[in-house]
């Protein structure tokens, strides 16, 4: 069932250094980058206590960067998505559970058949205890391959959401979707490293 995505990147401001956005109560918002945000905000919107995936720009400095300009490359930005999700129902271990699950933790800027800085893998984290969590997840992704993880820890800052035509992507335009996903090795690369998909 696709979640809505209504839920607008408008009510972003920075408290203490980090991005908060403000949500309703029992809800809690998460962003990852984990190269091409169409494929991000699919793998997510399957996940069982998320309400609505954002895809959009965050990570460099420039305010209101378009898509243009982030996939040339010199804005800093890295495309990722924006989860909000119920925390009664799905914990951030879990969303960094599948997160990791749907990244190549070792490719360093870049992420399957996308290079660049701008589709490099991160974790923006809102507070201390996202911070710790993360940096845990990382450790142990990197003992169980014994090999040095790229992705970003950092926190979270400004994000833009992404033009409407990138939105829900991967279903009001799934046959152009699939082609990509599949021509850029994607799967093929994820099942390599985590093994095949149980669900």
């Amino acid at each position: 069932m696709k979640r809505s995505s209504l839920l607008a990147a408008a009510f972003i401001f920075l408290a203490g250094g980090v991005a908060q956005a403000q949500t309703a109560p029992g809800k809690a918002v998460a962003t990852f980058a984990a190269g091409c945000f169409w494929c991000v905000e699919s793998d997510f919107d399957k996940v069982e206590g998320v309400t609505a995936t954002i895809s959009g720009y965050t990570g460099g400095k420039e305010l209101g960067p378009t898509y243009r300009e982030v996939s040339a490359g010199a804005t800093g930005h890295t495309e990722a998505v924006e989860i909000t999700y119920d925390p009664s129902k799905v914990s951030y271990q879990k969303l960094l559970d599948h997160f990791w699950r749907n990244v190549d933790p070792f490719a360093k800027d870049r992420q399957f058949c996308d290079s660049g800085k701008q589709y490099r893998s991160a974790i923006f984290y809102r507070n201390d205890e996202e911070k710790r969590l993360a940096e845990e997840s990382k450790k142990a992704v990197e003992k169980k391959f014994s090999k040095t993880v790229a992705t970003e820890i950092a926190p979270a800052s400004a994000f833009t959401a992404a033009e409407d035509y990138h939105q829900d992507f991967y279903l009001k335009n799934s046959t152009k979707y699939k082609f990509y996903r599949w021509n850029c090795g994607r799967d093929q690369r994820l099942e390599e490293l985590w093994g095949k998909k149980t669900s």
